[in-house]
């Protein structure tokens, strides 16, 4: 079973979700509120989640792929 890693940092208003721990990058998706982190081959480890508080109960839709240019 793999483990998922949740971090919230309520002074930084973020959280972080790592589906694995290896060293990679982040980079933009679909969504600015969200940011996709990739290894070193493009495969998606995890994300980040910013300005969480503006959520307020609506559904964030967000695609973990590169943003168009």
């Amino acid at each position: 079973m793999n483990k998922v890693r949740v971090w919230y940092d309520s002074e930084a208003d973020f959280i972080e979700v790592m589906f694995e721990q290896k060293e990679g990058y982040f980079r933009e998706t679909s969504c600015d509120q969200v940011m996709a982190k990739v290894d070193l081959n493009g495969q998606v480890i995890g994300f980040s989640i910013l300005n969480v508080c503006t959520l307020h109960g609506r559904p964030l839709d967000f695609d973990l792929v590169r943003a168009p240019d």
